[in-house]
């Protein structure tokens, strides 16, 4: 399908889900009965849904069939087995733990880990820090439950939105050795290395940075864990613009990238297309005790080793669904219709994060220059993008990032954005365009949104259930 001006659809639809129509007085009243969260409302009273692409898209029907093959055994069901040869064949690890989602893997991991770091190095509890090139939320909730401080050490340009990279996801290499010193090696229980880079708009990490990541962790003996929710377009971005992989293949690139880890945890409700599902993998036997004490955990907060909170069907899903995420026309179509929106909103005047995976992100604080930081401009942004249209996203800012455990300040954010998530073949080049023009009707109006403060204010992982009025 060369030299065409738009790629179409590679897939056909064969099952609809109807939505409603609603008026902006009804939308209104929603959102304000919602605590101005769109976390909080009704699905059916949203036109178009793009909080989020976890576990939203539409399956293949090879991942439906796969559903049937289903062991529903309590313990050594043949469909665990069949993920576990999956996940050996793309990433070459040999220990797998299924998981009802990603932050069912951070829940065994991360508390692992801090222990073992504890025991063998000393770590201090007082001093841990955990490093990532942006931590996920989740990641970044779990690792603070646990009493350790997460950082972030992303590249200059990974917020400007004003400048284009190739790789806008990578470490800040001198800053993560620099971190490492200052609290000491020992006080490091764990690196995330989180591809693609969720909170930086979706951009990639290549392979030189992965690998400068994991010499500079075994040089102070500090376990690197892979964030793998969007391997597959991690690998597709290498592909399209690292040096000397142009003519490798996804899976090719997949095997090359977890060389440069110790373990990997997914959401695999992203690239891996399931409703629901997850996964902690060890590289080999020199994990094997992290893997022990996982699996004992697993027993208490998932389930049994074998099945770990999924079904024996859904275990098979996923094993199908793993090899589907890595096929080169999806990936293609997909990243070109992230490219396809960004620059529609682009051309009337909307400035956006460079496109990515999976996401298009709205720089709202170039939008709505009038809102500070503190009254969340990204998350007003989203309701009334609801409000004009019947859209729901999400904000990727300052309320996201919360506040300073120790202190209660509320954390510097780098970037305002608003993230318009795109669901794996759902949504067609119509909604798109649909998504453009509302944004023309918003940013028409942006002058008079005003910004928002807290009515309720949960302490961890606020964004999810917090309730918010306009400020006046």
């Amino acid at each position: 399908m060369d030299n065409y001006k738009h790629l179409p659809e590679p897939f056909r639809v064969r099952v609809v889900e109807p939505v409603k129509t609603t008026t902006e007085e009804y939308r209104k009243e929603k959102i304000e009965k919602a605590g101005m969260n769109p976390f909080l409302l009704d699905s059916e009273d949203v036109f178009i849904d793009l909080l989020t692409d976890s576990g939203t898209g539409a399956i293949t029907q090879s991942m439906q069939a796969a559903m049937l093959m289903g062991d529903e055994a309590y313990s050594g069901s043949r469909s665990y087995y069949a993920l576990a040869n999956a996940v050996k064949k793309i990433f070459d690890y040999d220990l797998t733990i299924p998981t009802h989602q990603g932050r069912g893997a951070e829940q065994l991991y991360i508390p692992v880990l801090i222990a073992k770091r504890e025991k063998e190095k000393g770590l201090d509890r007082d001093k841990m820090v955990a490093f990532s090139n942006y931590f996920f939320d989740t990641t970044q909730g779990h690792t603070q439950v646990n009493c350790c401080v997460a950082k972030n050490v992303y590249v200059e340009e990974a917020f400007d939105t004003s400048t284009h990279a190739d790789f806008k996801g990578n470490f800040d290499l001198d800053k993560l050795e620099q971190g490492i010193l200052e609290v000491g090696p020992k006080n490091v229980p764990y690196i995330i290395s989180t591809i693609t880079c969720n909170s930086a708009g979706g951009q990639p990490v290549s392979i030189a940075n992965l690998k400068a990541v994991y010499e500079i962790a075994q040089r102070y003996d500090i376990p690197v864990i892979m964030d793998s929710a969007r391997y597959a377009e991690n690998a597709y971005f290498i592909q399209q613009r690292e040096p000397g992989y142009q003519d490798w293949s996804i899976e090719d690139i997949t095997l090359e990238t977890y060389k440069y880890a110790d373990a990997l945890a997914m959401s695999a409700k992203k690239d891996a297309m399931v409703q629901m599902g997850g996964l902690m993998c060890f590289k080999n036997e020199s994990m094997f005790e992290v893997y022990t004490e996982c699996r004992t955990l697993c027993v208490v907060q998932e389930g049994f080793p074998t099945y770990g909170g999924l079904e024996g069907g859904a275990m098979e899903r996923l094993a199908v669904g793993l090899y589907e995420a890595m096929r080169q026309e999806w990936l293609e179509y997909r990243i070109g219709q992230i490219e396809y929106l960004v620059s529609g909103l682009e051309s009337i005047g909307v400035v956006c994060q460079q496109a990515g995976g999976h996401a298009a992100f709205v720089d709202a604080g170039k939008l709505l220059p009038h809102i500070p930081s503190d009254q969340f401009p990204a998350h007003a942004l989203a309701c009334e993008l609801y409000k004009v249209a019947g859209i729901r996203a999400v904000e990727i800012g300052s309320m996201l990032l919360g506040r300073d455990p120790a202190t209660g300040k509320q954390h510097p954010c780098p970037a305002e954005l608003l993230r318009l998530t795109i669901p794996r073949a759902t949504y067609t080049q119509t909604h798109m365009d649909f998504v453009i023009e509302a944004f023309e009707r918003v940013k028409n109006n942006a002058e008079n949104i005003k910004g928002l403060e807290f009515t309720y204010e949960p302490k961890v992982l606020r964004h999810f259930t917090a309730r918010l009025k306009e400020v006046n």
